[in-house]
């Protein structure tokens, strides 16, 4: 399944991905009073998100359905990086390399990301 997720179908996924069952009000409620999507507007998102498969209906109390993610977000954030990267022809180095010119890689994100690929190394060398 290739799920692709607008940026006003992640923010619903978050509420979530951080709360687990929620009803659509209570996603609309999440939202600053201030920015508050109209009810309708998260439900369209919601509905869309549940044909598409990355949302399910789990039960039913009075005339409100309660929903839960069926993708997690580790499968969504996977899906964006791919996007991501072929924009950059899927080459990771040319990422870093506009991320490093940005300001928005650091020493301690490389070195985060070093000992996370020493981990994989070690993890692969024991099987």
């Amino acid at each position: 399944m290739e799920l692709k997720l607008a940026k006003s179908e992640l923010e619903v996924m978050e509420e979530f991905w951080k709360h687990g069952r929620l009803s659509i009000r209570e996603i609309q409620e999440a939202y600053p009073e201030a920015d508050r999507p109209p009810y309708t507007s998260i439900q369209t998102i919601v509905y869309r998100l549940e044909e598409r498969g990355a949302l399910k209906r789990v039960r039913k109390i009075g005339n409100a359905h309660i929903f839960e993610a069926a993708v997690s977000r580790q499968q969504a954030r996977g899906r964006v990086l791919d996007d991501l990267l072929s924009l950059f022809g899927g080459r990771t180095q040319t990422v870093m390399a506009h991320l490093v010119e940005s300001g928005r890689l650091t020493r301690e994100d490389i070195r985060e990301t070093e000992r996370l690929i020493n981990d994989l190394e070690r993890k692969e060398d024991k099987r």
